[in-house]
């Protein structure tokens, strides 16, 4: 099943999404989200193709279930599709956030926090993201430079490049810079704390609304040495990204066919086709998939036929 995006603007988006995948987010001006696939209340995505297109993807778990999602992943997260995956621009910096565990959100009345992962499709030079801190500190510190303005003092700044992937648990205080297009898979939630926002002010002149409280509960002060997945491409192989308890992503660029078997999954799988285009084929009709598209099997299908059209490189992500 592939999926229409739900489109999403915000003061930082830019136009990658419809410029570099091809997507169209008219009447927006400008995208800062494109939401590929989502069961998130309020913005669901709905299939795009064959007989179940027009269906909201929860109304498709509450009619095949385990078919659709796998047993365990539906005995744990029930009618609502529990990843959601997004295209993000962003032509100047997010706001400085944090996103909180499953234990805290639910403390808070949301059913799951959020855990994430970015892959980076482009990148202007010298684009940097934050992840982390650049040393540990207390929260004592972290209030005194927040309350005195210097909180990107101690931020960890990381300059990115195509391909970059960098794992963001819950409890990472993060941003995203100007000059980046990536890809985000991660739990199903809208859980944000926002901590900083480089001061921006609206048309009424009011900057946005901070969560202090609430983000403090959720930080991890700790510091680390390297914040990106350390990895290397292999052509027509499958290359491990990230591995969680909420899901998993590999990076698989193919020049020649491939059959991948997933029996002993127990998941749906998604593929986010990131460059090129193929035909993959899982029963008896194959689907076309091309830069920007996402598709969706379900954990029904045992063995996926993968034909690439020259080379396609994408991202497979089940959990």
């Amino acid at each position: 099943m592939k999926f229409k995006p739900v489109f999403d603007d915000r003061i930082w988006g830019g136009e990658k999404i419809r410029t570099h995948l091809g997507l169209d987010f008219a009447p927006l001006n400008r995208c800062a989200e494109a939401w590929i696939l989502s069961g998130y209340e309020g913005k669901q995505t709905v299939v795009s193709n064959g007989f179940l297109e027009g269906n909201e993807i929860n109304e498709l778990i509450e009619i095949y279930m385990d078919d659709l999602v796998g047993e365990k992943v539906y005995e744990n997260t029930g009618e609502t599709f529990p990843l959601l995956v997004k295209f993000i621009d962003s032509r100047d910096w997010l706001s400085v956030q944090v996103h909180p565990d499953d234990e805290l959100a639910q403390k808070s009345g949301m059913p799951n926090g959020k855990t994430e992962m970015w892959y980076v499709i482009d990148a202007e030079e010298n684009a940097q993201l934050i992840a982390g801190f650049n040393r540990k500190i207390t929260q004592k510190q972290f209030l005194e430079h927040l309350h005195n303005k210097t909180l990107p003092e101690i931020l960890n700044y990381e300059t990115v490049r195509k391909d970059d992937a960098i794992f963001m648990p819950a409890g990472r205080i993060h941003s995203l810079g100007p000059g980046v297009l990536l890809a985000e898979i991660q739990q199903t939630s809208d859980a944000t704390y926002r901590l900083f926002d480089w001061h921006r002010k609206d048309s009424q002149g009011k900057e946005r609304e901070l969560h202090t409280e609430l983000a403090l509960a959720a930080i991890d002060f700790d510091a680390f040495s390297d914040y990106k997945t350390n990895y290397k491409p292999r052509l027509n192989e499958t290359v491990d990204l990230v591995s969680c308890p909420y899901f998993t992503t590999n990076l698989i660029e193919l020049a020649q066919p491939l059959r991948k078997n997933y029996e002993e999954i127990d998941s749906f799988v998604v593929y986010v086709c990131l460059e090129g285009a193929m035909r993959i084929k899982c029963g008896d009709s194959p689907t076309t998939v091309a830069k920007g598209e996402v598709v969706l099997i379900p954990a029904m299908f045992d063995v996926v036929e993968i034909y690439p059209d020259v080379n396609v490189k994408f991202l497979e992500v089940y959990i």
